[in-house]
């Protein structure tokens, strides 16, 4: 299970419709969880979501206030992911089952518009939602409209240690490299792998034409400066939709309580304002 979530983050007055269904991957069926904006109209666009969990919790659940608020806002399909978690399932099975539901919800036969498509994920969601788009990239689709990265982990290579924050006690611990980074990548020299840190060296360089990225970083987050420098690498090429730094908290300030309500939800309205301009959803919905 997943961290409890504070009352006031968990958004319990926005509805929720949802199925349950499984993505055939070449790693095995994904469980994914399906939400619906409230109006139920077919035909809107589809957002693959990824949770976070340093690659080694399972708990998709934790994402629901997300996906209910995205779903009910944007006027979007949200499509939240239970992808395989390490040390069971180690790099790159999950960054393989993101990319390969994302190619499912991309075609035609669904009741929402693939080719209306984001993904985006929190921590090491948001990782895997980068290698996602990153492959889409490489291979020449599907067409992803944006890429939503929320204090991603984007270089395993440098040790959290060495990993500066401006507050005594930050959320991410140095200790959790030595237990999740392992779990997922117990090779050090694969770390350094463009699908596992793509901040790292020149993995971020000549990216012109992948997916337009909002990267959102967290004020006191020892993950802030290596998504700030893919950031600037997506700048340069013309991929960055809009880095936003959240003001006054650390990692996690969504799902951990550091941020408040109000806070969380300014910037869940954001990311709900780059969705819909990325899927061409024009006025409010009910």
């Amino acid at each position: 299970m997943g961290p409890r979530l504070k009352a006031e983050l968990r958004f319990g007055e926005v509805p929720g419709r949802t199925r349950s269904l499984e993505v055939p991957t070449r790693h095995g069926n994904v469980p994914c969880t399906v939400y619906r904006p409230p109006s139920g109209d077919a035909g809107t666009g589809v957002y693959v979501n990824l949770h976070g969990g340093g690659f080694v919790v399972e708990h998709p659940e934790q994402d629901d206030p997300w996906c209910r608020y995205l779903a009910a806002k944007a006027g979007v399909a949200v499509l939240n992911v239970d992808y395989a978690v390490a040390p069971q399932h180690r790099f790159p099975v999950a960054v393989e089952q993101a990319f390969d539901v994302v190619t499912w919800a991309a075609r035609g036969e669904h009741d929402w518009d693939g080719s209306r498509l984001c993904v985006g994920g929190q921590s090491a969601g948001g990782s895997l939602a980068s290698a996602a788009a990153r492959l889409a990239w490489e291979n020449g689709g599907p067409r992803i409209a944006l890429q939503v990265l929320q204090y991603p982990p984007l270089d395993l290579v440098t040790h959290l240690r060495d990993k500066s924050s401006t507050v005594d006690k930050p959320v991410m611990r140095p200790w959790m490299s030595d237990v999740f980074d392992r779990a997922y990548v117990p090779d050090p020299a694969v770390r350094r792998d463009r699908l596992v840190s793509p901040a790292w060296g020149a993995n971020a360089e000549g990216l012109a034409g992948i997916a337009p990225a909002l990267i959102i970083t967290c004020e006191f987050d020892r993950l802030r400066e290596e998504a700030i420098r893919y950031a600037e690498a997506l700048k340069a090429v013309g991929a960055l939709a809009e880095h936003h730094d959240v003001p006054g908290t650390d990692h996690g300030y969504n799902i951990l309580g550091f941020g408040t309500r109000a806070q969380t939800e300014r910037t869940y309205d954001r990311i709900v304002d780059h969705v819909r301009r990325a899927v061409g959803v024009a006025g409010p919905t009910a």
